[in-house]
């Protein structure tokens, strides 16, 4: 536990502010605009394509994509490092595969391959036509007599847009340790999501090869290090590995697509396989597990997450139910630790790398090279045992007392999760009468299943708040941009084409969550720290999700539509 919980960290703000520059992004300028147009969607990641390419399906014409990165990709843009891949089967994990054409080439598919496929929807839905990139949204003002948005930017943008869709991905914004002396090494630093090639050599697949004759420290050992350790081992004359928390890394066994059997796929397919590994992943039974990896064979175990979805046999009891998971997850366990032991030849570093916490307290990584770099000569595991580095000097990491010389820092160290404002958007939105979204989230969200909120017509959140999160969000993120097409194109048929939710609607979503919703507090509470727990500073009797899961979630909503739900957000 750090005395300092997520504090530990600081923003790249301030003297750090260039570790978030886009090192991508070709230099342009262009007047500000004065515009009015059917829908901005504030996100050019993946929520935000498919927001914007449902609404398209919906009806709307003029949609204004406004994106701080150079193009669309989200975390996909930003993260290039050597290594990258998605680490969920990219044949549901890309989304709006059937409606592009396109199946990806390979099962965990390259960044550069997920990227090009979020340009590739981009063209396929038109949206590049009217999209900001650059450009950050910084206020939205709800016009009660025009019925309108107005959309102000750092570019000096006035945009007024009928609908408005926030879908700022929290993946985006870097976040750095805050190990005294940062400040004062004088060797080259960069963080793992604005990769410095030029300083590198090579690309996302490797060859790094100007860091031959460099001692080079990485700091970090999660989801993204298990990716680019190996390529750095590779070419680095010597790598220092500086860990905190050992991840649990089981077998990827990626390989390419087969031809034979992507020539098979009848329409339908992308839908069928997303919901077969929803179920797989949840806990639920399935006749066939179509994807069949790491991730559905644990789902059993990332069902302690969301204790509503039981699928004990008849009888059994809680206490029963939480026995048979708790060593069914130590035996998952168990075998992450031995798999260390076959892969690792010293045993000493080996010991370090095995993690000792339940399955779901980190998100798992899967790998079929990163336990092995531990055996090149040139590879060593600076295990902090918890505690984490102790400072940086001019030119080392201290360790325990030990300074480790390096010629080069990089910051694997994630990104910052929090936003500046009680709505947790990172700007100010008024909505009817002046009153903000901050104000009237004081004591906590509200909203009608997670998407808008009393007070603030047309506005739309995409998120895991006050709705439902799963391992493959991407899946989730289309439900919802689905849901909210649905809704729009409804409105469009009234004569006011608000979309609002009564109060009492608001408040009904409200008590049903305190009846129902997830308290993690008690199964994080025993988690090692890290950013699922916030750093071990758990706040017990939260509940901000659905707790019937996504699976619940998804027909809750389209039961919703059916049955007459939509009087509850649309004026008469």
């Amino acid at each position: 536990m750090h005395p300092r919980g997520s504090r530990q960290y600081r923003p790249a703000t301030g003297d750090f502010g260039y570790y978030v520059d886009d090192p991508h992004a070709t230099a342009h300028t262009r007047e500000p605009l004065r515009d009015r147009v059917d829908a901005v969607v504030v996100g050019g990641g993946f929520g935000g394509l498919l927001a914007a390419a449902r609404l398209r399906q919906a009806g709307l014409d003029r949609i204004r994509v406004i994106e701080r990165g150079g193009d669309f990709g989200g975390t996909w843009y930003w993260n290039r490092y050597p290594g990258i891949h998605c680490d969920i089967e990219s044949y549901v994990y890309l989304p709006l595969l059937e409606e592009v054409g396109y199946v990806p080439k390979w099962r965990y598919a390259p960044g550069e391959e997920i990227r090009q496929h979020a340009r590739a929807i981009g063209r396929h839905f038109d949206l590049y036509a009217d999209a900001c990139f650059g450009t950050e949204v910084d206020g939205l003002r709800w016009d009660d007599a025009a019925g309108e948005w107005t959309v102000t930017t750092d570019r000096g943008d006035r945009i007024a847009a009928r609908y408005v869709v926030v879908s700022g991905g929290p993946f985006g914004r870097p976040k750095l340790p805050g190990i005294p002396g940062i400040e004062n090494f004088r060797g080259h630093t960069f963080h793992t999501s604005r990769w410095d090639y030029a300083y590198t050599g090579g690309g996302p697949d490797g060859d790094l090869h100007r860091l031959a004759d460099k001692r080079v420290g990485l700091i970090g050992t999660g989801a993204t290090a298990i990716q680019c350790v190996p390529h750095l081992a590779a070419a680095a004359g010597h790598l220092y590995v500086f860990q905190r928390t050992p991840s649990s890394v089981a077998e990827r066994g990626n390989r390419p697509t087969d031809p034979g059997w992507s020539a098979t796929l009848a329409p339908g397919w992308h839908h069928e396989r997303r919901e077969n590994f929803l179920a797989a992943v949840s806990g639920a039974p399935v006749d066939e597990d179509l994807v069949d990896d790491g991730w559905t064979a644990g789902g059993h175990l990332l069902g302690t997450l969301m204790p509503r979805v039981d699928h004990r046999p008849q009888g059994t009891s809680d206490e029963e139910r939480d026995r048979q998971l708790e060593l069914a997850d130590f035996r998952a366990m168990n075998e992450i630790r031995a798999r260390v032991d076959r892969i690792v030849a010293d045993p000493a570093t080996a010991e370090a790398l095995k993690p000792w916490y339940r399955y779901a307290c980190k998100r798992p990584t899967f790998s079929d090279s990163y336990l092995e770099t531990f055996n090149r000569p040139n590879t060593t595991l600076v295990d902090t045992a918890g505690p984490g580095i102790e400072q940086l000097t001019e030119r080392a990491v201290v360790v325990d007392g030990v300074p480790h010389e390096v010629d080069c820092v990089i910051f694997a160290t994630g990104f910052d999760l929090t936003l500046p404002t009680a709505d947790r958007t990172g700007f100010p939105i008024h909505g009817r009468a002046g009153r903000t979204l901050a104000e009237h989230w004081a004591a906590g969200p509200r909203t009608l299943h997670g998407f808008y909120s009393h007070g603030f017509p047309n506005l739309f959140h995409l998120g895991a708040l006050q709705n439902a999160s799963a391992v493959n969000f991407t899946h989730v993120l289309d439900e919802q941009a689905l849901h909210i097409a649905e809704v729009v194109a409804e409105a469009a048929k009234r004569t006011d084409h608000r979309v609002e939710p009564t109060a009492e609607a608001e408040e009904g979503w409200q008590a049903t969550l305190r009846e129902r919703g997830v308290d993690h507090s008690a199964f994080h509470a025993e988690c090692t720290p890290g950013y699922y727990n916030n750093e071990g500073r758990v706040r017990a009797g939260r509940r901000p999700s659905f707790g019937d899961g996504p699976i619940a979630f998804h027909r809750l909503i389209r039961r919703w539509r059916a049955e007459g739900g939509l009087r509850d957000v649309l004026a008469d």
